[in-house]
């Protein structure tokens, strides 16, 4: 499930940059209506800018702080979705011996094989799907936030350090940052893995490289957002998903498997011993 989460992250990247090559240009005012522009995208605009004076006009640190509170508004989401994939990353040998189990390729097998993981599934209180959630709501927050810029004049004229919000960064450090960020999250998450694979290895490389490619063909300003929402996502990961913390845990508890297999097959042939005596 993993790897299909990455490749659907992938495919909604290269989505977004079809459907941002699509938007309206009209300006969003206090007079845009429609549950889209008049709701979604102009108390974007407005929370922005509202964010932005509070810190001496700087439209910059509106987006970034803007972002934070994004963040930390989906964080429970995050954190459901981060338990359920380590849930579901400790089920893998489990999910295998049934798949193993149920190999055959006809219609009865299978439907034996869907009843059984639904009841594992059950068991540990996870849900395959669920790692799809933070996905799906971060799409149209990063179509609604290009938009916001975009479309609101003051915004898209707006400057910060070196950037023009509503251009390309000049010098490629924010989709550079935003690659190496996204790369990083995914690493981190990769090594948690119990088992890892081609699918998983390779996506962990390639996405870093859609977003490098993406964030150098938007305005810098999403790309300042993409730079901000994936360093939260490694910190994110360090503290609810840390690899070193859950390998030093799987490593303890095989050990202590190990340990006791050891304690059981002694009491045996003591047991044995004693038997023959």
């Amino acid at each position: 499930m993993k790897k299909y989460r990455k490749i659907l992250a992938m495919l909604a990247v290269l989505a977004l940059v079809l459907v941002l090559s699509g938007c309206s240009n009209a300006p969003i005012t206090d007079k845009s209506t429609g549950f889209w522009d008049g709701l979604i995208i102009l108390n974007f605009s407005r929370a922005i800018i509202w964010l932005s004076n509070l810190f001496g006009h700087s439209y910059g640190m509106g987006i970034i702080i803007f972002t934070l509170i994004i963040r930390i508004i989906i964080l429970p989401l995050m954190i459901f979705q981060t338990r359920n994939m380590v849930a579901m990353q400790e089920i893998q040998p489990q999910l295998k011996a049934i798949q193993k189990k149920y190999s055959s390729r006809d219609m009865e097998t299978q439907q034996k094989l869907q009843a059984e993981m639904k009841q594992l599934y059950a068991k540990h209180g996870v849900h395959p799907m669920a790692s799809m959630l933070p996905l799906l709501v971060q799409l149209p927050i990063l179509i609604a936030l290009y938009q916001a810029i975009w479309r609101t004049q003051v915004l898209k004229t707006g400057t910060f350090l070196w950037l023009q919000l509503g251009s390309k960064d000049p010098y490629y450090v924010l989709p550079i940052l935003a690659a190496l960020f996204t790369f990083a999250s995914s690493w981190l998450a990769m090594k948690s893995q119990p088992e890892q694979n081609g699918m998983t290895t390779s996506m962990t490389y390639l996405m870093p490289v859609v977003i490098l490619i993406t964030a150098i063909n938007v305005p810098s300003a999403l790309s300042l957002y993409w730079v901000i929402s994936n360093a939260f996502q490694v910190g994110q990961t360090l503290l609810l998903q840390n690899p070193f913390k859950i390998n030093r845990e799987r490593a303890e508890k095989k050990q202590k498997e190990r340990d006791r297999t050891k304690a059981l097959e002694k009491a045996r042939k003591r047991a044995i011993r004693n038997h023959k005596r």
